[in-house]
């Protein structure tokens, strides 16, 4: 089932937007923050309900739609929601996709953790691909306004946030050009992967730990005073 939801995604992508780089870029931003608004909603229904509370998981998760919605406005920014037809076809395709993956991420977690590294891995190949065929020209434009605000010039600890593989502040990408800009996005993707790699390889022990979380995954709340840290019941 898995690899079938990716495929349908893969085939839309390739056969109605083979001549389209940007606009296919947008619908597949698009649909890719999707997954991770599943996680969090589930997330928050069983914290809700009392079932757990994963604190890390849901930073993690967050940071990770924030970094596609940047991935997003860049493409919005370079024109590829232009045409209605794209923007329906990709709003469509993501509320499609948001329900299957919270009934999925209810059903096994691994699984949909799966899946979505199985989008990402599809998304860094697209963009390499894309890199490698029109690399001359990239390297004559300038990069967006966008990609220099979220890549150099902001609050860079959400995009530290979702890159579970290596500690904070140890990756800043070059933003000089469009081509910089599509090299960061791609290796963005990559990041993603491993991310959800880890959230699989993490998922029954429910310890995923967010890269800028340094308390014992035993003892979460080791600044409070043993009285409080007793009373608070807090499964990461």
């Amino acid at each position: 089932m898995i690899r079938l939801l990716v495929g349908v995604l893969v085939f839309v992508l390739k056969n109605i937007y083979r001549d389209r780089p940007i606009p296919r870029f947008y619908v597949l931003e698009t649909v890719a923050r999707v997954p991770y608004f599943s996680y969090l909603s589930v997330l928050h229904l069983y914290e809700t309900i009392g079932v757990w509370r994963r604190a890390d998981w849901l930073k993690v998760h967050f940071a990770e739609s924030w970094n596609e919605l940047h991935h997003l406005l860049i493409m919005e920014e370079l024109g590829g929601n232009q045409q209605w037809i794209d923007r329906f076809l990709a709003r469509h395709v993501a509320l499609l996709y948001y329900w299957i993956i919270v009934g999925l991420y209810v059903v096994s977690p691994r699984s949909a953790y799966r899946f979505m590294e199985l989008v990402e891995e599809e998304a860094y190949h697209t963009y390499d691909q894309f890199l490698s065929a029109n690399e001359a020209d990239l390297k004559n434009q300038p990069a967006p306004q966008i990609a220099i605000g979220y890549y150099r010039d902001g609050d860079l600890y959400l995009f530290d946030e979702f890159q579970t593989s290596q500690p904070p502040e140890s990756r800043r990408p070059a933003v000089d050009t469009l081509y910089d800009v599509f090299v960061a996005i791609r290796d963005d993707e990559m990041e993603h992967v491993k991310t959800m790699v880890a959230c699989q390889a993490m998922e029954e022990q429910s310890s995923l730990k967010s890269p800028h979380t340094h308390l014992p995954i035993e003892n979460p709340h080791t600044d409070l005073p043993a009285a409080q840290v007793e009373s608070v019941d807090v499964r990461q």
